[in-house]
């Protein structure tokens, strides 16, 4: 007696719907978490409160949390133009960090403490 092929499809297909029905249903019972951003947020939300209580924001830090992706580990150009030597001052700095440059930077990646911090780090950087 041979056995039906399609068994051991039917079996995937089932247990697949009931792994998507139990994680709906996961989901929609944690739904006013996952609204607000869950751990994620929470946590980075801590980092910032923490940030401008004590007023303190480590510019070198900032850049290795959002710079690196583009520029570069030594913020020497990768995808994004190289940010040493650039002659730009505080307040040009600033401006790009707030409203982006163009279709490769984008605009609101730092705020608060942390754009001015990082427009005096960039632009002292040689």
């Amino acid at each position: 007696m041979k056995k039906n092929p399609i068994i051991p499809y039917i079996l995937i297909m089932a247990f697949g719907l009931g792994l998507i029905f139990f994680l709906s249903v996961e989901g929609a019972g944690n739904k006013a978490d996952i609204a607000k951003g869950g751990d994620k947020a929470k946590t980075e939300q801590a980092a910032g409160d923490k940030e401008s209580a004590s007023g303190d924001v480590d510019p070198e830090a900032v850049a290795k949390q959002k710079c690196i992706s583009c520029h570069g580990g030594d913020l020497k150009g990768q995808v994004g133009p190289n940010l040493h030597g650039t002659g730009l001052k505080e307040a040009e700095v600033k401006d790009i960090l707030t409203n982006g440059k163009g279709s490769g930077m984008p605009a609101g990646l730092v705020s608060g403490a942390e754009l001015d911090a990082m427009a005096k780090y960039i632009s002292e950087l040689k």
